[in-house]
């Protein structure tokens, strides 16, 4: 099954589909490892204001482009509207900052983070008794119409969402002039996600995925155990018989199924560098098909120091939300 080096949206713009995904670093690891991951020939890097790093990420990619190593063409930005500015008040206030902290005119891709909002705090977000405090006013529709002003001005080449489930898009689908490019959500081996996936290849909406090893780093902050899906047996296997690494089946697994993928590492030399402008060819078909599907979530709000997303005795999330 072939494997395409670029993911192409509706309106022609090509996504290298194998990219550098910078969640859970400090400054000195996201420095070295971007410097590291742009030398080893990544040019789609993935970050978000919560991530607290497109400062650092702007610093590394203008010292590349001054010093003539990288040219802005050649590369794919993505980045995200927080939390914190989910309303379509705040959609250029919050995408110029992040350009500002980037050293950049304009992102390849933005994305609306989450598909609910919270109020601005000094810190990313407000919990009572270790609850994430929602507000219950987001309107998806005038906040994607807000996204598609960002777009028209220039500023984003591209706009999606991240983390919104079937019947949030599908409302912002009925209601849109500028159609998502873009879905990036959780997905990997144990978290496939078929039907989700299945509905946006429809709707000519590309998919990318984060956490495609199974985000086993963050297992102390969640508080809990993560599947270790690179010891995972079948994936071992397949890896020994293939001459391959687990991560590497992995990932290939994601890349033939026509999904883009962001994978963490402060590490980038983990990853051969002829992966990011080829990847390989073998077939990781096998991976669908032994009985994976386990729908289990590695980043959960634990990730954001809290045990839930809302009380219902703090907020009522409307029916529409989804």
């Amino acid at each position: 099954m072939a494997c395409k080096m670029d993911i192409t949206f509706e309106n022609g713009t090509k996504m290298p589909a194998l990219g550098f995904g910078t969640w859970r670093a400090s400054d000195e690891e996201v420095e070295k490892a971007l410097n590291e991951a742009l030398e080893a020939g990544y040019r789609h890097i993935d970050t978000a204001p919560v991530y607290l790093n497109e400062k650092t990420i702007g610093k590394v990619l203008k010292e590349w482009m001054d010093a003539g190593k990288v040219t802005r063409d050649e590369l794919f930005i993505v980045t995200k509207l927080p939390p914190h500015g989910t309303r379509a008040s705040t959609v250029e206030k919050f995408l110029r900052k992040s350009l500002d902290d980037l050293q950049l005119e304009y992102v390849d891709l933005y994305h609306v983070h989450v598909p609910f909002t919270v109020p601005e705090v000094d810190g990313p977000f407000l919990v009572e008794d270790g609850l994430i405090v929602l507000e219950t006013t987001t309107d998806h529709v005038a906040l994607w119409k807000a996204m598609e002003e960002v777009y028209e001005a220039g500023l984003a080449r591209n706009i999606g969402l991240s983390n919104f489930n079937q019947r949030q898009i599908q409302r912002i689908l009925d209601n849109c002039q500028i159609k998502p490019a873009n879905l990036q959500i959780e997905n990997h081996i144990y978290l496939q996600q078929p039907e989700l996936v299945k509905f946006c290849k429809a709707n000519g909406i590309t998919v990318t995925a984060y956490s495609p090893l199974g985000s086993k780093g963050i297992e102390k902050l969640l508080g809990r155990e993560v599947p270790d899906l690179l010891d995972n047996p079948v994936v071992k296997e397949i890896a020994e018989k293939l001459g391959k690494s687990p991560a590497q089946v992995l990932l290939r697994h994601l890349l033939q199924r026509g999904i883009s993928t962001i994978p963490k590492s402060t590490n980038p030399k983990r990853l051969p560098k002829s992966w990011a402008n080829r990847p390989p060819r073998y077939c990781c078909a096998t991976c669908c098909s032994v009985g994976f599907q386990r729908s289990r979530r590695a980043p959960t709000p634990s990730a954001c120091g809290t045990t839930s997303i809302c009380s219902a005795s703090k907020s009522t999330i409307p029916t529409w939300y989804g």
